[in-house]
């Protein structure tokens, strides 16, 4: 009997942390809002208008033969819209996570916030602002004829789930990095230029021959791109992901970034 209060009393205390750390990330993504987007002209509609212009200019590339295929219904204005969006999310996430610790290092004076929550609030916020443009762009490519609703929207919705916890992971320890050496912060953004070409983004492994196929399915970046492009088209039904290797990563950046953000706050001074 004893056991079992304790452990409904263990149970009711997690809960309440968990709600009290959800309110602290709320918070802190509302913040992130105004200090990034203010309230002067569009305000919080940059949180769109932002990635929808970056990603409205690289279709408008194609545009001139927006109806060419790669093969079946895999139509360039809606493949390019799926990659450079969605690697939006890990370029953002990742680019951004440099100045988390600057930027937000005197909320470190309240007990309840950690680097941990400013890292998820910025993820978060990124995740949802480039989703929002994204769907914006496949609506007004469906109605103009040039692309269809996405064949597996589930699977679209777990690869970029999962493709966001990537980053995530990363970021954790980026924003390490970035705090013991400045170097690392000059390294981030080539880093992301050249992750670009070779992430899956713009490709997908059927294209590439041996070996190099099975050299970038080691990835794990481009396993999560496969998953997308496969939750959007439906000729393309990927064999070349798995969705356990992928959680495997994204569960071992997740330990050593949480390690190293125990480490990072043990330096932290605040004055």
């Amino acid at each position: 009997m004893i056991d079992a209060f304790q452990m409904r009393g263990g149970l009711s205390r997690t809960l309440e942390a968990l709600d009290s750390q959800r309110h602290v990330i709320g918070a802190l993504i509302l913040r992130e809002l105004q200090t990034r987007y203010g309230r002067d002209n569009i305000g919080y509609l940059w949180m769109l208008v932002e990635p929808l212009t970056l990603a409205t200019a690289v279709a408008a590339l194609h545009f001139g033969n927006p109806g060419s295929t790669h093969g079946n219904d895999i139509r360039i204005i809606p493949f390019t819209l799926t990659g450079y969006c969605t690697f939006m999310i890990f370029r953002s996430i990742v680019s951004r996570s440099e100045a988390t610790l600057e930027s937000n290092k005197q909320l470190l004076f309240h007990r309840m916030v950690t680097i941990f929550d400013m890292l998820v609030a910025r993820a978060v916020l990124e995740m949802l602002s480039t989703v929002g443009a994204f769907v914006f762009l496949m609506l007004l490519a469906n109605l103009a004829g040039v692309a269809d609703a996405p064949a597996r929207p589930l699977r679209l919705m777990a690869g970029i789930v999962l493709l966001t916890w990537f980053s995530f992971a990363l970021s954790m320890a980026i924003a390490t990095g970035v705090y013991f050496s400045k170097a690392t912060a000059k390294l981030v953004h080539p880093a992301t230029y050249i992750a670009m070409p070779i992430s899956g983004a713009f490709f997908i492994l059927a294209w590439i021959p041996q070996p190099y196929r099975s050299w970038l399915g080691w990835s794990p970046m481009n396993q999560i791109f496969e998953m997308i492009h496969s939750g959007v088209f439906e000729s393309y039904d990927s064999p070349y992901f798995n969705p356990i290797y992928i959680i495997g990563w994204c569960m071992a950046l997740t330990t050593a970034g949480l390690l190293l953000l125990r480490v990072l706050r043990r330096h932290v001074h605040l004055s």
